[in-house]
């Protein structure tokens, strides 16, 4: 008998335009899931910035994506993002044991009880945010949040900050992601912004390992200056200044999730009041489940890149060797295949006694950690093997405190502005980037 032939691969779906990059910094966000709606597929090719590309969406892409035989970090990330948000040599471009040597540092500085630590730290630091306000003065919420989140991670870090470098700090840190993935003059202040950080950060490293520095022992600016790689040395110095800034970065990010908070709260009020009436034994769960879906609905990062160790087949499309690969997370946080209504905001669907037993087209319920593939604001995947980021539980406690201060701690309305989310802009946010009117002092 003649064997059977295998079957022919199906052609992956190619985007007609002869280069997308301007496509997809109009709309970075909608950007992958559109196309491949127009497409009728998980996956099509494109070519950005002139090099070709895959696109995917969804969990079932998101599974493939995460597979560490058939993807690598190492090269992945467009120079201009290695440029700004994640500097040379890092945890995000590692593979394999290298990068869960690196991330088990990571795991370590963002375990429970220091992201416990730095909770109580971001709290004090609202409520002395709070008394500089000048009365009756307008104040924008992702500015003051990410001059909170400055002063609070370098403080929990170890890291000094003078008070006359706390603006300079702040907006140096806020151009590592604030001016990442545009074009223009914006970037330009970015890779300048880099530049300064990585000085600043290497002088710190430099500093505590020649017991010149003023860090305690167990603090994360001294447990980085000193841990060492895989190979058993210390990382170089300019490594481990990129990786401080990994931790310091991304905690002063959380402004954007912070203001996206506050925009759910005043545009579903029926969830503010839900919050405000949960009772003492239900409250921990209810602003769990809102900061879950602040982080599911709106959108923070568009999309992360790997690209292909090796030619392989998938779904009856051909992937070739060395090919750069886009996931796309917003998308996949609002397809319709894993979400119900994905469009709605409802906090209540991550539940845990929400878990019925599952039927064809039901959506599952239940806490993030059941859901690895489909709930990827940060990466999917676990942390300790997969590249989806450590700091989850640092970012929805910071979340937690901002909504805990702007619930119970301060009284303020919000006067006429434009609240509609801007999604051509890298991070989005609100247009007028939600502006409150304080109206009387902490409440003790």
């Amino acid at each position: 008998m003649t064997p059977t032939a295998a079957a022919a691969p199906r052609p992956i779906p190619r985007d007609p335009q002869a280069d997308s990059s301007l496509a997809l910094l109009a709309d970075p966000y909608r950007f992958i899931s559109s196309r491949c709606r127009e497409h009728g597929s998980d996956v099509f090719e494109t070519r950005l910035l002139l090099r070709p590309t895959l696109c995917l969406t969804g969990p079932e892409a998101a599974r493939l994506f995460y597979d560490d035989e058939r993807f690598a970090r190492a090269g992945a990330a467009p120079e201009a993002l290695r440029a700004t948000l994640f500097g040379e040599g890092g945890v995000q471009g590692l593979d394999g044991e290298r990068h869960r040597h690196r991330k088990a540092l990571f795991l370590r500085l963002t375990a429970p009880e220091a992201v416990d630590a730095l909770a109580h730290t971001v709290r004090q630091a609202w409520r002395q945010a709070a008394t500089r306000w000048p009365a009756g003065e307008p104040v924008a919420l992702y500015d003051a949040a990410r001059e909170v989140f400055t002063r609070a991670v370098c403080s929990w870090a170890g890291v000094p900050l003078p008070e006359a470098e706390v603006r300079l700090r702040t907006r140096q840190l806020s151009l590592l992601f604030d001016g990442a993935g545009v074009l223009g003059l914006q970037h330009l202040r970015a890779r300048r912004a880099r530049r300064a950080t990585d000085g600043w950060a290497q002088d710190l490293i430099t500093a505590v390992r020649g017991q010149a520095g003023t860090a305690p022992p167990a603090t994360a600016l001294a447990l980085i200056a000193h841990h060492r790689d895989a190979d058993g040395e210390l990382l170089p110095a300019e490594v481990a200044a990129v990786e401080l800034l990994n931790l310091l970065r991304p905690t002063v990010a959380v402004a954007v999730y912070a203001v996206l908070a506050a925009h759910a709260l005043h545009q579903h009020p029926g969830q503010r009041e839900a919050l405000l009436a949960a009772s003492p034994e239900d409250a921990p769960m209810a602003l769990a489940c809102f900061v879950h879906e602040v982080r599911r609905y709106y959108p923070f990062f568009p999309a992360v890149a790997a690209r292909t160790r090796r030619a392989f087949r998938w779904n009856g499309y051909d992937f070739p060797a060395g090919r750069r690969v886009l996931l796309d997370l917003y998308g996949t946080n609002h397809d319709a295949r894993a979400w119900q209504t994905p469009g709605a905001f409802r906090p209540e669907r991550f539940r845990p006694e929400r878990r019925a037993v599952e039927r064809p087209g039901s959506e599952r319920t239940g806490p993030p950690e059941q859901r690895p593939f489909s709930f990827v604001p940060q990466g999917g995947g676990e942390p300790a093997r997969h590249h989806r980021c450590p700091g989850e539980g640092l970012a929805e406690q910071l979340m937690k405190q901002t909504l805990q201060f702007l619930l119970h701690e301060l009284h303020y309305s919000l006067p006429p502005q434009d609240l509609s989310i801007d999604m051509s802009r890298l991070p989005a946010l609100p247009r007028d980037r939600l502006v409150l009117l304080p109206q009387a002092a902490i409440l003790r």
